[in-house]
């Protein structure tokens, strides 16, 4: 294999051994071993960027041509890359700033750092570092908020192009309710989204997302507006914001009267569909529950955001019990960690205060075969199975010595999950995989 831009590009086909982990099901719909693929000495064979067969190293070793590479993982855990549906590039300098709460935090910090977009170098240096950041944390798919300047958005998607990442993204819409220098309006709102829908949806494996903040941000007429985008245009995704917080609810109560809840809004503009995405979640009833279940709208649990600006605790159990699609996003700059792994700690310790347990197993899938299936995605991304995309992680269970001293004795495989949630981080990543590329190894710090 030969270095390629600080990636390394597979000549032909190519194979890795390693244990093998992907989902077919959910863990908490049907039994753990009838929801998951385990191969403790496993092959993944990969060829243009797409796997080929995943299976027993015994059974397939033999059938690979003389010429065949194989890269040996042994003692690493190879799963699908990790899926985080919720985020925010432009907020990656302020991550870990103190603030009271949700709407004084983007006040203070968020909403100037985001005027500074509208440099396109700028943006393009923050964009990189923010990728660089998603594959050393093992994140090869990210429902990315870029900020109200379309130079934000083409500057991300000119960057994942080119590291062929499959990314999704979008121009925030935002024509009231915050800072002049940060406003757009219905009309040029909606232009510049379709300028960038058309520019970049389905380019390669970018892929766009109508994005208007959260409806205190956005007028009725900008709301319209992406409603009719969304009908015009009706694979793209649409991601916002939803029921974050107590004192967000009472301002979208005063904004938009007479609709039934905050969810109802986004409804009644015909925003609940498949491919539709919204953060946050918490302040829901079973009425907004059982719609969302309905529409197919995915939910993202962003955990260590919610704890960070006391936004609430998401009900696991009432989502479960409605049939809601559930993903796991980060949240950065408000969730304190790029790491899925961290993430997926923070959202099982969330879970047991509310007297749901989430399985280790549940949480992986969460963030792999469940977020693909709750984008729309599924087969594509989020698993091993054959003809998906070859975007894979490489966990390591010895990267620090605490989380090997733990493992070494993991007597079942969910208390290896288990322990790699937990202890696990940046480090625990070994090397990130998309479309069959070398994007990171830990080697290389």
């Amino acid at each position: 294999m030969q270095p390629i831009g600080g990636a390394v590009r597979p000549d032909g086909k190519i194979a890795y051994r390693a244990q093998l982990l992907y989902f077919t099901a959910s863990p908490e719909q049907v039994a753990n071993s009838d929801a998951t693929v385990y191969l403790s000495d496993g092959l993944l064979i990969v060829h243009d960027g797409h796997v080929v067969q995943a299976g027993d190293y015994q059974m397939l070793a033999a059938s690979l041509g003389a010429d065949t590479h194989v890269v040996d993982w042994r003692g690493k855990l190879i799963m699908p890359g990790f899926i985080d549906t919720h985020l925010h590039y432009p907020q990656t300098d302020i991550i870990a700033s103190p603030a009271e709460g949700l709407l004084p935090w983007l006040e203070t910090y968020t909403f100037p750092e985001e005027s500074r977009f509208q440099n396109p170098e700028h943006a393009t240096r923050t964009a990189s570092f923010f990728l660089d950041e998603l594959m050393r944390c093992g994140t090869t798919t990210a429902l990315v908020y870029c900020t109200v300047h379309p130079e934000s958005a083409q500057a991300f998607f000119e960057e994942s192009h080119a590291r062929q990442l499959r990314m999704v993204a979008g121009k925030v819409m935002m024509d009231r309710n915050c800072p002049d220098y940060l406003q757009d309006t219905a009309e040029s709102g909606a232009r510049d989204s379709e300028t960038l829908i058309q520019r970049w949806h389905d380019k390669g494996r970018q892929m766009y997302a109508l994005t208007p903040r959260f409806a205190p941000t956005s007028s009725p007429e900008q709301l319209a507006l992406c409603g009719e985008l969304a009908q015009q245009y009706p694979d793209v995704f649409i991601q916002s914001h939803l029921a974050e917080n107590t004192r967000e609810l009472e301002w979208v109560r005063e904004l938009f009267p007479g609709h039934r809840s905050y969810l109802d809004i986004y409804d009644y503009f015909g925003l609940l569909r498949p491919r539709a995405v919204y953060g946050h979640c918490i302040w829901l009833d079973e009425t907004d529950r059982r719609r969302m279940a309905e529409t197919q709208t995915l939910a993202v649990h962003c955990p260590t955001s919610n704890l960070f600006l006391a936004s609430g605790l998401f009900d696991f159990a009432a989502a479960s019990a409605s049939g809601v699609p559930v993903a796991l996003g980060t949240d950065v700059g408000g969730g304190t960690s790029f790491s899925m792994l961290q993430t997926m700690a923070a959202a099982h310790n969330v879970a047991r205060m509310s007297g749901h347990h989430l399985s280790a197993h549940s949480l992986f899938y969460l963030a792999t075969e469940g977020a693909a299936r709750g984008l729309d995605l599924g087969g594509r991304i989020g698993t091993l199975a054959p003809g998906a995309e070859a975007d894979f992680v490489v966990l390591d269970p010895q990267a620090t010595p605490l989380l090997a001293r733990r493992t070494a004795r993991a007597e079942s495989l969910e208390e290896l999950l288990f322990a790699l949630i937990v202890l696990g981080d940046d480090r625990t990543v070994a090397a990130t995989y998309s479309a069959g590329r070398l994007v990171h190894s830990r080697d290389q710090y």
